[in-house]
């Protein structure tokens, strides 16, 4: 049996904060968005190379406050290019983990933490 990554849903409560950090600050695209009418809450997901992340505002979806790993190949390259937006609500630094990581955390406006992250060289 063949099983693709799973994908985390996070819960969001502002869709203009949200599309504000995810897509104008951490560079993800929207691949689709979704509302039962026009006054239900927003259900986005979104990509960023191999990497997708589904953001909703419906209660029973998910809980804020979650955590994610995210490996990926240039946490350093990915800091300056985040911090040369000029985000006003994050300055993410690249911290050097005991366990053969540099890792970079930004939380979102919902108080999900995103953590990039690269293997240490060496």
């Amino acid at each position: 049996m063949r099983m693709q990554p799973p994908i985390p849903i996070l819960r969001s409560f502002d869709e203009a904060a949200a599309r504000a950090f995810y897509v104008n600050f951490l560079g993800f695209e929207v691949e689709f968005e979704h509302r039962f009418d026009v006054d239900a809450p927003l259900y986005l997901s979104l990509r960023l190379g191999d990497c997708v992340l589904h953001v909703s505002e419906h209660h029973g979806d998910a809980t804020p406050g979650a955590a994610l790993r995210i490996e990926m190949e240039d946490v350093e390259a990915y800091c300056a290019a985040l911090n040369a937006k000029r985000y006003k609500f994050a300055r993410p630094g690249v911290q050097d983990q005991p366990w053969g990581f540099k890792d970079m955390s930004i939380t979102d406006p919902a108080g999900n933490k995103l953590i990039f992250c690269t293997p240490s060289e060496g």
